[in-house]
């Protein structure tokens, strides 16, 4: 399962440096698809602190964000989720975690659970800024999990 999810990962990476490149191309970044890149990231840094056992209620969930700032942050959660992946024991998958949410109510969920979640919601997200890059006359990035494992992933 560990393995499962290093490889989701390594798909997430690639296909946020894609979309990345996409926003730092030619054309202009499209204000909606920077928002929710702004997002997708916030969001994986907010869970990787949880994972961590750490109080994510200070950290913004949709924060306005330059293409440099979320440049940053990727990397700082590539390196985070590597290092939380790369340390995480047998059967860590089942262990749960405690944490508040944005609004402060109380919740324990499972390793495994929150990891499945985290790559969901960047799936979710890619598939929006995709459409919102397209929309605004941009080129259409493919952060398809196959063409990922077709180009050696």
């Amino acid at each position: 399962m560990k393995d499962y999810f290093l490889r989701l990962y390594d798909h997430a990476a690639w296909a946020n440096r894609r979309l990345l490149d996409s926003l730092r191309g030619p054309e202009p970044a499209d204000g909606l698809a920077l928002k929710l890149f702004s997002h997708l990231l916030a969001a994986e840094r907010v869970w990787a602190v949880r994972l961590q056992g750490q109080d994510s209620s200070g950290l913004p969930i949709w924060p306005d964000m330059s293409i440099d700032e979320c440049a940053g942050l990727m990397a700082a959660n590539v390196a985070a989720y590597r290092q939380y992946l790369a340390g995480l024991g047998e059967g860590g998958m089942g262990l749960e975690v405690g944490y508040k949410d944005s609004k402060g109510q109380e919740f324990r969920t499972a390793v495994g659970d929150i990891l499945s979640q985290v790559a969901l919601h960047g799936a979710y997200h890619r598939g929006q800024m995709t459409a919102a890059i397209k929309g605004a006359g941009g080129r259409a990035v493919n952060t398809d999990f196959i063409t990922f494992v077709r180009e050696g992933g």
